[in-house]
């Protein structure tokens, strides 16, 4: 998508967007549109680019190489990123932070691990002149810039599709809610945003906040969940994202449910599109990366560069502990089987024969992928 296509499609979204608003200020204000923020002059920067974990297949297979390819691309191939993954450790991610600090580049994207254990490092950049964007998830401390998705809509877009799938059997059961980890304030919208949605029209018969989003974790509370309501009596789960589903709907079949229960996710990994296809999981929530991505990219070379940013936001956010940070947010898309083609493999994500293989051939036939 290109600029000014990305821009065209959030500002559309922008009005509609579930996120606390900031009453406006100018760039310098905010601590990011300044000249005295950027340390680099000309296209030879250093980009400092610090993700949380790699169980989540987006990071490594899309997040990494489209922020590179577009820093590249705005500085002629002369602006370097420098990679680090924490691999969900908010201790060596503040490690991280001081690594670059200490390699002196000139901006930092960060995804943080836990958003206010982050803060401190935060400040540490920032004290050395060095601007930081987060990214995917609002980070506590002096952040300059901020882009993500309107995680609240997700959790909307998320609990509407369940109310869909259970129909008017909404309350003939129970559901379990699967909620992300505590320290991602992205898992509190998802969760505000289903409760908005779901609350009275459902019963909740579980509901958890899964550490560290990890599958393993979220199939011993649904086997825990199970054995507490009983296996026929849970109609729906909740599951946050689609790692979680993967480990939800493996303890389902450990115990026995027979026909599954319409489950969520998030994040359109390849597996859980491969499951949307088998009929296994409901949806997932399909986040495009590539507009999400663009925007970090573009922020953070303005931001090293000392230009502003105005140009590139949608709106202001408000974090815990910063108010009116500039901020690109992006729109979601429900997938579920009806709308594959026409979402991640129109839109290059997956190609039919990498979601197709064999054991899924007969059910994308069925559905007209080839």
């Amino acid at each position: 998508m290109n600029t000014r296509m990305r821009r065209a499609a959030v500002a559309v979204a922008a009005g509609a967007m579930a996120v606390s608003l900031a009453a406006c200020g100018s760039a310098k204000e905010s601590g990011s549109g300044s000249k005295e923020s950027g340390a680099a002059k000309g296209d030879a920067i250093k980009v400092g680019l610090l993700l949380p974990e790699n169980q989540t297949a987006r990071y490594e297979k899309f997040d990494k190489p489209l922020i590179e390819k577009k820093v590249a691309d705005l500085t002629g191939g002369k602006g370097e990123v420098i990679y680090a993954n924490a691999k969900q450790d908010a201790t060596t991610q503040n490690s991280q932070v001081d690594t670059m600090i200490t390699n002196k580049v000139n901006v930092l994207i960060v995804d943080a691990v836990d958003s206010k254990a982050i803060a401190g490092a935060v400040k540490r950049a920032k004290d050395a002149g060095i601007p930081v964007v987060a990214y995917d998830r609002l980070a506590e401390g002096p952040i300059d810039a901020y882009t993500s998705f309107d995680n609240e809509e997700v959790g909307k877009v998320q609990g509407k599709a369940l109310l869909e799938a259970l129909g008017e059997k909404a309350k003939d059961g129970q559901i379990v809610m699967m909620n992300g980890s505590v320290t991602d304030p992205n898992a509190k919208l998802f969760k505000s945003g289903a409760h908005s949605v779901l609350d009275g029209k459902v019963n909740v018969g579980k509901e958890y906040d899964t550490v560290e989003w990890k599958p393993e974790n979220a199939n011993t509370n649904m086997a825990g969940a199970l054995s507490a309501l009983g296996k026929d009596k849970v109609i729906g789960v909740y599951s946050a994202n689609d790692g979680m589903a993967g480990g939800i709907i493996t303890a389902l079949k450990a115990a026995g449910v027979n026909p599954l229960p319409p489950v969520t996710g998030q994040d359109a990994e390849l597996a859980g599109v491969q499951r949307i296809v088998a009929g296994e999981q409901f949806m997932s929530v399909y986040k495009p990366y590539a507009p999400e991505a663009t925007a970090a990219a573009e922020m953070a070379v303005a931001l090293a560069k000392g230009e502003k940013i105005d140009d590139i936001i949608n709106q202001k956010v408000d974090s815990p502990t910063a108010k009116g940070v500039p901020s690109v947010l992006i729109p979601v898309v429900s997938l579920t089987k009806a709308n594959i083609k026409d979402t991640v493999v129109k839109d290059g994500v997956y190609k039919v024969e990498e979601i197709c293989t064999d054991k899924y051939a007969a059910a994308c036939a069925t559905l007209g992928l080839k």
